[in-house]
């Protein structure tokens, strides 16, 4: 794996590649809602892209989840229901995202190049996607972006707002920069990764 382009990351491994390399290359990359605040995202995903050219791009909800989030929070719904809802509200952030960058929106990865995965299509198409996956906050587009990447043999990246307090997914987790879920859904990853902005 190459290192950040232009210094404008850094990053390491949170698990070592062991064995063959992911299927084609391919990386899910999953870029942090809370990225999307920073004026100067788009150049700083310009610069992943650049990185890891044959990707797909899981793009966390941002402030279009987190406002569902205060809602429920202010008067708790069904878990399943809001857990749907936040799935559409990642897709309308994925939409906004793969626009601004002039990727094409995708449900399936290309196979060649970058694109932007819907995940609600994704799991729509085949509903078994989700198996085993809780129905609420703890399962955020970090376990979400795990799952895509263990279906399609490939390898995935966490580019986040900070850089990982540990590297134990367990201890990840409990320090909020992964959600709940992760540790479990990403166990069978061997090639796992982080980026955070260089400043």
């Amino acid at each position: 794996m190459s290192g950040p382009p232009r210094d404008t990351w850094r990053g390491g491994p949170l698990v070592a590649a062991e064995g063959a390399s992911p299927r084609g290359g391919l990386r899910v990359v999953k870029f942090g809602g809370s990225l999307l605040e920073r004026q100067d995202w788009p150049a700083l995903a310009g610069d992943l892209l650049a990185e890891f050219p044959s990707c797909l791009l899981v793009v966390g909800g941002g402030s279009v989840v987190e406002g569902l989030r205060a809602l429920d929070a202010a008067a708790p719904g069904d878990p399943a229901l809001v857990h749907r809802l936040a799935l559409e509200g990642m897709g309308i952030t994925a939409r906004f995202v793969a626009a601004r960058l002039e990727l094409e929106t995708v449900v399936e990865p290309l196979g060649r190049g970058a694109a932007v995965l819907d995940v609600a299509a994704w799991i729509d198409r085949a509903p078994a996607r989700h198996d085993g996956l809780a129905r609420c906050w703890s399962v955020t587009s970090d376990s979400l972006a795990a799952r895509v990447a263990g279906l399609h043999a490939a390898g995935l990246v966490l580019a986040k707002r900070v850089p990982p307090p540990a590297q134990d997914l367990g201890a990840l987790a409990a320090a909020g920069w992964v959600d709940a879920s992760f540790p479990a859904v990403a166990s069978g990853l061997t090639d796992l990764a982080w980026r955070a902005p260089a400043r």
